[in-house]
């Protein structure tokens, strides 16, 4: 299909998208969003889709696609402010908790502690100076000389690394 060709049938195929976007999600804003990226996608390829195919249909399908890969992240955003969460409670545990409370405390610091030694030693610096010198991602830029895209990256990459740790431990 060329260019041209594409162009010519680009808003029929976006409308297509978007009810399936607006289905999924509910919500006009994420249905822009995945049809636009959709939309994008089905751009890059245009000059390889077959004219004589079902277009409609890979449309809707790519939508179907970028509605999933939304939602699986969006998903696993929750899942790292979550354990995050968690972290900060711990952390800010005092001692004037029950026997029980203590007991808990201390099981979830040493499950904690095992969880973060599994990690490389420069995600675990990372995490550290966010977790609990509660650094933003500016400072620890700043001090490790690390760019700050690369320094989010590797902190969401380590919470998540613990917290799936912590998961797998606590279901033991």
């Amino acid at each position: 299909m060329t260019q041209s060709e594409f162009e010519h049938i680009a808003q029929q195929l976006r409308a297509q998208m978007l009810k399936v976007a607006l289905d999924f999600f509910h919500s006009q804003d994420d249905a822009e969003d995945v049809a636009q990226e959709a939309m994008v996608q089905l751009w890059r390829y245009c000059e390889k889709i077959d004219g004589s195919r079902n277009i409609s249909g890979l449309a809707v399908r790519v939508a179907k696609n970028c509605c999933i890969s939304l939602y699986r992240k969006r998903q696993a955003e929750q899942q790292l402010s979550h354990a995050d969460t968690d972290l900060r409670m711990l952390n800010q545990h005092d001692s004037s908790g029950s026997p029980q409370e203590l007991l808990e405390a201390k099981d979830v610091q040493r499950m904690l502690t095992e969880a973060m030694a599994l990690l490389k030693p420069r995600e675990r610096q990372l995490f550290e100076m966010r977790q609990t010198e509660n650094l933003s991602t500016e400072q620890i830029s700043q001090q490790t000389g690390i760019p700050k895209p690369s320094v989010t990256a590797m902190v969401s990459a380590a919470r998540k690394k613990v917290f799936t740790e912590l998961k797998r431990r606590m279901k033991q």
